[in-house]
């Protein structure tokens, strides 16, 4: 293969610059003192090349969870070239034709939703969805229903107001203070739920949140906001009976129920959305990364007529939605979405998910029998994740620098694998798996195969 790194005039130009100038995402910069950086310059399905020329299997999708059609998409590349040079951008306030045409192909993987609102980052998603949430709190119930209930361990976004609905602690530490009227309720994972855990611990663990609404009064909720499965949290699916009764209980109390599918969205799970998986319906929900694989930068609110409506009224001269995304407005990000979902169904990718998730899951619990660090995999689809302890009698976790060892051990082996990492004090001890939903059984042998040397190794 003719790889771009084979192109580049000169890789050490390259490696130097970036060294000066260059400020990466979520990384110690002291390290690259003495040692170089790591750039990567090409990626064809699963497989990504750096400039030095090492070929990886990316068991991340982009390190992000975000590349659903895995790399080298030449059909989503040129629908990209062929919207902007027609049409590059024009301002959210009026329409485009990819905007329409993909909105509507959205909404018909979403029965019971209707409403497509555009912008460029799972943040600013959720941005719009809680400004959603004050704005029908201030037009229609006194400014009285504000407060926005999220989830310990789920994870929302980096801005202020999504840290200030962020339950990973380590993510926030030193950014605060941060925006009021935000409220924590517990996590599911009944893994670490100890005595509370067996039999009808979905509904305690819905329940939980009930306690908290109660407490703070359920005149005063606005929303509820959580992940479908916790994510970067630790691929927390949660328990029988949860989902269900969560629904119930933001009906009896007139909650909206916003659920974030930034990570679970397009086919992630085995299903188009992550709460399909479920059965519910959802007042808003939020996405990105898997919208268009990362072609293009693109992310969407969507909400029922319900919530739609509470903003058409021209009596008032300041009741529509009074908010704006400058890039949700530029025609790369529906236009590279409409490809990637006609690949998604062309190639049954959606169904692969389904299928592997599964082989992907046993593969990984057949470490168990080799290694007592495996505490306990769980997942949905490719969307997996395996909790390192110390001792699955205690379920102690294995120290965050252990785990951190087998993620660089497998990258040594050209597989990248991701791990919860400073995020939960004591907690950062859950391997992750996300990748494209090309993935074949030959790809998730050669994933497991490096995971299972690596803890032999790192681990013993």
């Amino acid at each position: 293969m003719d790889t771009l790194y084979e192109r580049t005039n000169d890789p050490r130009a390259v490696i130097e610059a970036d060294r000066a100038h260059v400020w990466h995402h979520l990384t110690q910069h002291k390290p690259f003192e003495t040692v170089d950086p790591r750039i990567m310059v090409e990626g064809k399905g699963l497989r990504v090349w750096d400039i030095k020329g090492k070929e990886h299997i990316d068991a991340v999708s982009g390190g992000v969870w975000t590349v659903n059609v895995g790399y080298g998409r030449e059909r989503i590349a040129n629908a990209v070239r062929d919207n902007i040079l027609k049409l590059c951008f024009w301002a959210g306030a009026q329409g485009t034709i990819p905007g329409a045409q993909f909105a509507e192909r959205l909404i018909e993987k979403m029965p019971g939703l209707t409403r497509v609102y555009y912008s460029n980052s799972g943040s600013e998603a959720n941005e719009k969805a809680w400004k959603m949430v004050r704005q029908i709190s201030a037009k229609h119930h006194g400014g009285r229903k504000s407060k926005i209930l999220y989830r310990d361990r789920d994870y929302h976004g980096t801005t202020l107001a999504c840290l200030s609905a962020g339950g990973q602690q380590e993510r926030n530490a030193m950014y605060g203070p941060f925006a009021p009227g935000f409220v924590q309720v517990p996590h599911c994972l009944e893994y670490q739920a100890g005595d509370q855990g067996g039999e009808g611990y979905g509904e305690r663990a819905a329940n939980a949140i009930e306690e908290v609404i109660l407490r703070e009064g359920p005149d005063t909720i606005g929303c509820l906001c959580l992940e479908p499965i916790t994510a970067g949290g630790g691929i927390i699916v949660p328990p029988k009976g949860y989902w269900e009764r969560v629904q119930e209980i933001c009906r009896k109390h007139d909650i909206l129920l916003h659920i974030d599918e930034v990570v679970c969205g397009l086919g992630r799970t085995g299903t188009w959305f992550g709460y399909q998986q479920y059965g519910i319906q959802p007042d808003i929900v939020t996405m990105a990364k898997g919208v268009a694989s990362g072609y293009a930068a693109i992310s969407c609110t969507v909400t029922t007529d319900r919530v739609f409506e509470m903003f058409k009224d021209d009596t008032d001269r300041l009741g529509y939605f009074r908010d704006i995304s400058t890039f949700g407005g530029c025609t790369a990000g529906p236009a590279a979405a409409m490809e990637n979902m006609a690949i998604i169904e062309e190639e049954g990718l959606v169904e692969n998910s389904a299928a592997m998730g599964p082989y992907l899951q046993g593969k990984l619990r057949e470490l168990m029998d080799r290694h007592a660090c495996v505490g306990e995999v769980r997942g949905l689809g490719l969307f997996q994740g395996a909790e390192l302890v110390s001792s699955r009698d205690t379920h102690e976790p294995l120290p965050e620098k252990q785990v951190q060892a087998v993620v660089a051990d497998c990258l040594a082996q050209g597989v990248i694998i991701g791990a919860s990492n400073r995020s939960m004090p004591g907690y950062n001890n859950t391997l992750l798996f996300a990748p494209s939903l090309v993935a074949t059984k030959d790809d998730l042998d050669q994933i497991v195969g490096a995971v299972d040397g690596a803890l032999g190794r790192v681990v013993g």
